[in-house]
C-alpha cells in the first residue's frame, strides 16, 4: 500500500533503537525524510547511516536529551516545519507503591507526559497552519490495563492519554490527527529490563522469565519493532485521517476486553 507520504518530514524521538527505531525505518522505507532523536550520540548516528543507505531518504540525527529543556530546544530547531511527530521517551522503572516519592513522580511526568505535550504544542500549530499533519504517542498498555509494577508509568502515560484525548478533537478540523500506540511486550531493551527484574525476584534465568511472559500473551510471542514501526507509518499515511483521538493496543491480545 502507498501511503501517500513519501517527501513528507517527520521527527521521531528516542529513534535510535526498539520501538523509535522501528517507527523511523518504516516511515522512511514510504519515503519521508527524517530528523531522529535519542541521548546517545554514537548508537544515533549509526542508526542514522543505516537508515538513509537503506531508503535513500535524508535522515538528520540530533543527539539531545529530548526531556530537558535545552537539549528539546536543540532538536525543534533541528527538526523545523515537520509534518509527522512520533514522541517516545524511556519508561520510568519498576518498583512497589512505596519505592515512590514526589521527585519520582515528577520525573515520570516530565518524561512521559510534559514532554510530548511540549512537542505537540511546539509542532502541531505548524501543521495546523500548513492544513495537514500527523502525531503519534508511543505509550504503553498499562493505560488501559494498569501493572502495579509500573505504577510510575501508569500515572504519567494516562495523563498523557488525557490530554490527547480533549485537544485531538480540537485540532482534528485543521487536517491534524493525534493518536496514540499502547505496546505490548516487544522485544526490545526495556523487555529485557523488566524480565531480568523478574528473574531476579523468582531466581529463575531470563530465557525462563521470558517463556512465562510469552506464555500470558495469546500470540504466545512478543511482538518486533517492525511490526510496530508499520502500525506508526500507517497511522501517519493519508488512509488514516479519519481516526482520531484513539488508543490502539499493540500486545498480542494480551489486553482482554470487549471494547
Amino acid at each position: 500500500m502507498d501511503l501517500g507520504i513519501a517527501g513528507r518530514r517527520a521527527l521521531v524521538c528516542a529513534a535510535s533503537k526498539g520501538l523509535g527505531r522501528g517507527c523511523a525505518e518504516a516511515l522512511a522505507a514510504a519515503g519521508v525524510e527524517l530528523v531522529i532523536n535519542a541521548r546517545g550520540e554514537a548508537a544515533l548516528a549509526e542508526t542514522a547511516a543505516a537508515i538513509a543507505a537503506a531508503h535513500e531518504v535524508a535522515v538528520t540525527p540530533v543527539a539531545a536529551d529530548i526531556t530537558d529543556a535545552e537539549g528539546r530546544a536543540r532538536v525543534l530547531a533541528a527538526a523545523g516545519a515537520v509534518d509527522i511527530l512520533v514522541t517516545n521517551a524511556g519508561g520510568p522503572p519498576p518498583g512497589v507503591w512505596t519505592d515512590w516519592g514526589r521527585e519520582d513522580f515528577l520525573l515520570a511526568i516530565e518524561a512521559n507526559m510534559l514532554t510530548p505535550i511540549a512537542l505537540m504544542q511546539a509542532l502541531v500549530p505548524g501543521m495546523m497552519a500548513r492544513g495537514w499533519g500527523r502525531v503519534v504517542n508511543i505509550t504503553s498498555q498499562a493505560v488501559k490495563a494498569p501493572m502495579a509494577q509500573l505504577g510510575l508509568s501508569n500515572t504519567a502515560r494516562t495523563g498523557l492519554t488525557g490530554f490527547v484525548a480533549g485537544t485531538s478533537r480540537q485540532v482534528a478540523p485543521h487536517g491534524v490527527t493525534i493518536n496514540n500506540l499502547l505496546p505490548g511486550i516487544h522485544a526490545t531493551l526495556r523487555a529485557d529490563a523488566l524480565d531480568g527484574a523478574v528473574a531476579r525476584a523468582a531466581n529463575i534465568s531470563l530465557e525462563e522469565a521470558r517463556a512465562r511472559r510469552a506464555a500470558t500473551i495469546p500470540v504466545r510471542r512478543y511482538g518486533t519493532p517492525a511490526e510496530f514501526g508499520a502500525a506508526c507509518a500507517f497511522l501517519c499515511s493519508v488512509h488514516a485521517g479519519f481516526i482520531v483521538g484513539q488508543n490502539l493496543s499493540l500486545d498480542g491480545g494480551a489486553f482482554v476486553a470487549t471494547l
